[in-house]
């Protein structure tokens, strides 16, 4: 049975981190409490900052304190959904008014064009929100690169680190899982979809990652899928 999808991660593996860590991070931190001031009418908005304040149990917070702890989680790279969709909506301002482009390596670029030549579905799997994953990809250094990929995954799947967020994604696509390559530099997230029965592959894009018993590749120019 080949592989008939590939699931991406983007931070480390589609993405440079720094581009995350020092771009987008800092963004979203100095933006925050004056996009909830200006946004806290928007039903999407209103309803994260009632998420957030629930999340840390501070059921009175004002706005300007709801934008500390959004800060504090920024700081600490909390996986919470509330911060994640307020960071999508910030980002995609930022992109709109030019102020960066989405950081993706030329090398998954190429490649993603050439699998869906070969006929293969690809993926996205990220703890970013779904909306700032096409914003990354849709503002890409290599232009718009949404039309090459068959859908996008965010933490409302499941957590990376769960065997079940990468069940609920074969579900999704309706795929056995030895048909689907995820590849990731993390192993928690390699050791959880091939607990799904994926197969699976790590990016190591640097000396930094911490590598284990998974197939490795240090650029998507290695990957080669017959």
């Amino acid at each position: 049975m080949g592989i008939r999808a590939i699931i991406v991660d983007t931070a480390g593996t589609t993405t440079d981190q720094h581009f995350i860590q020092d771009v987008l991070f800092p963004y979203s931190l100095k933006a925050m409490p004056i996009f909830l001031e200006r946004q806290q009418q928007n039903f999407l908005v209103d309803a994260c900052i009632s998420d957030t304040r629930d999340i840390a149990l501070e059921d009175d917070a004002s706005l300007a304190r709801v934008a500390e702890i959004l800060q504090t989680w920024i700081r600490e790279d909390r996986k919470a959904t509330p911060l994640k969709t307020l960071q999508g909506l910030i980002w995609k301002e930022g992109y709109a008014q030019n102020d960066f482009t989405g950081h993706i390596y030329p090398d998954f670029i190429e490649a993603i064009k050439q699998y869906r030549a070969q006929g293969l579905r690809v993926y996205s799997f990220s703890s970013a929100s779904v909306e700032a994953q096409k914003l990354l990809f849709g503002h890409s250094d290599g232009g718009d690169l949404t039309e090459l990929f068959n859908g996008h995954f965010d933490t409302r799947t499941g957590s990376k680190l769960d065997k079940q967020a990468y069940s609920n994604i074969l579900n999704t696509i309706s795929l056995a899982p030895k048909q689907v390559l995820f590849v990731s530099d993390l192993l928690g997230e390699l050791k959880a979809a091939a607990a799904a029965g994926m197969q699976t592959c790590q990016m190591v894009r640097d000396s930094t990652v911490k590598t284990g018993d998974y197939r490795q590749i240090h650029s998507f120019s290695e990957l080669q899928i017959e």
